[in-house]
């Protein structure tokens, strides 16, 4: 049985590794994260190494207050074969961006470095890492690391850990990934939280948003979830960063757009006001994602339409029914290879 310790693993990316991982025949997923479906038994006496699997899913691990020493005895009470490292945080002050994408890495690759130095250690990283782009061009993992804030910064250190340090690790460069259980802070997840609020008013509804004209990445979750657990079941070493990503430039329009469709709403959408600072600070991000087809066999399996009708969807009330993205399979077009 091969033991795969999540965290991370109730978050919006972490609930999706982690079920791919449950999917998969032989292994164990092993949860943890600052919150826990299940009441876990203390860390550590309480774990004799032949207790079951079963015993210690849901673990309390917050990487952002546990120290080294505490986390290393319950990774070897755990001995996990691979970690797959959904912790990040996105939008806090920047102390709390330190304490997570920063301090949580390091901590980590510490406690792994002590208890469990042979286990494949899966970190997820941000295109934000990247910063600022000339237009037309994609981004491969060679290019320069210029993140415009806080966020961008904290993670950029965070993958610096975890890529030199003497582990068996890699950490994916997720670009912006979108689908089903978005959080209600992201611009998807406000979107459908207005949509849902301006539908009853038919054509005369109005959603104000603002500006939209960035192009960014987008990668489904379910997508971005393929690739950890492709890297976390890997059997040979793999690249230090890979950019896991859609691989083309989209505007962030287009995302107000799907949606609509997806609704059905009849109304405006009105771009009245400054986008993100983030919008203003980079407006073109495209990655190149070779590296990863290469690596892992991996390429994104479904499209826009189809990752904005499946958010739609997910929490459609009784007396809106589902819509399909119009001559939309879900998947990508024939002729683009994708995973195994």
């Amino acid at each position: 049985m091969r033991r795969i310790l999540c965290l991370g693993s109730t978050g919006f990316l972490g609930a999706h590794v982690a079920g791919q991982l449950r999917a998969l025949p032989g292994v164990r997923v092993l949860g943890g994260g600052r919150s826990t479906p299940v009441s876990p038994p203390a860390l550590p006496s309480s774990l004799p190494s032949a207790s079951p699997p079963a015993l210690v899913d849901g673990l309390p691990i917050d990487l952002t207050t546990i120290s080294v020493d505490a986390l290393e005895e319950a990774l070897r009470a755990l001995g996990p074969h691979a970690v797959v490292n959904c912790v990040g945080s996105v939008g806090n002050s920047p102390l709390r961006l330190a304490e997570v994408n920063t301090r949580g890495p390091a901590v980590l690759c510490e406690a792994l470095r002590r208890a469990a130095p042979t286990a494949r250690l899966v970190h997820l990283g941000s295109a934000g890492e990247y910063g600022a782009t000339a237009p037309g061009r994609s981004i491969d993992e060679s290019a320069p690391t210029r993140p415009p804030g806080a966020y961008g910064a904290t993670k950029l250190a965070g993958t610096l850990i975890v890529a030199q340090s003497a582990l068996d690790a890699t950490v994916l460069r997720v670009f912006n990934p979108i689908g089903p259980g978005s959080p209600a802070a992201s611009l998807p997840g406000r979107l459908v939280a207005e949509l849902r609020r301006a539908l009853p008013d038919g054509a005369e509804g109005v959603i104000r948003v603002g500006d939209l004209s960035a192009y960014r990445d987008y990668v489904d979750v379910r997508d971005v979830a393929r690739a950890a657990v492709l890297a976390a079941m890997a059997p040979e070493p793999l690249p230090r960063i890979l950019n896991i990503a859609g691989g083309g430039a989209t505007p962030v329009r287009a995302i107000a757009e799907g949606l609509v469709a997806a609704s059905g709403f009849r109304g405006r959408v009105e771009e009245s006001g400054p986008g993100s600072h983030r919008s203003a600070a980079v407006s073109w991000q495209r990655a190149d994602i070779s590296a990863a087809a290469a690596a892992l066999g991996w390429r994104p399996h479904f499209t826009l339409a189809r990752s904005l009708a499946d958010l739609w969807n997910e929490g459609a009330p009784a007396a809106v029914p589902p819509r399909a993205p119009a001559g939309d399979p879900g998947e990508v077009p024939a002729g683009v290879p994708a995973a195994s």
